[in-house]
């Protein structure tokens, strides 16, 4: 029997309107902001949450490094036939590549969202 259900999935960050506003972005899902700051969440599809949580002091990690480890990440799918505008868009609203996907020899790329956290887009 379980103990537990899996519950919403909460990133720190400085910012969580704007790191909020990236995702809603990215993902089509619709932003809930009640509290009006320190705590940001966006509702999608089938119950799932994504949440964002101030945390003032908030270093991003440093991606692959493990001085400051990334601790996890997200796995976004994209179609195949869609990844090359899915970067694009990832891009324009403030991703960072960092690394590709060694010249389509893999199926996923690893980018960082506007506050450091790494994030793959991959083909699904």
């Amino acid at each position: 029997m379980a103990v537990a259900t899996m519950g919403v999935t909460v990133l720190d960050c400085r910012n969580p309107r704007e790191l909020a506003e990236f995702y809603a972005a990215v993902l089509g899902w619709r932003i809930d902001d009640e509290d009006g700051g320190d705590w940001v969440e966006l509702i999608g599809p089938h119950g799932r949450q994504l949440a964002f949580q101030a945390s003032p002091d908030h270093q991003p990690p440093r991606w692959p490094s493990t001085e400051m480890p990334q601790q996890f990440h997200l796995d976004l799918d994209v179609p195949r036939d869609q990844l090359e505008a899915a970067e694009a868009e990832v891009l324009r609203l403030g991703a960072t590549l960092l690394e590709g996907d060694n010249g389509g020899t893999r199926d996923w790329r690893v980018y960082a969202d506007p506050a450091g956290h790494p994030f793959c887009l991959c083909v699904h």
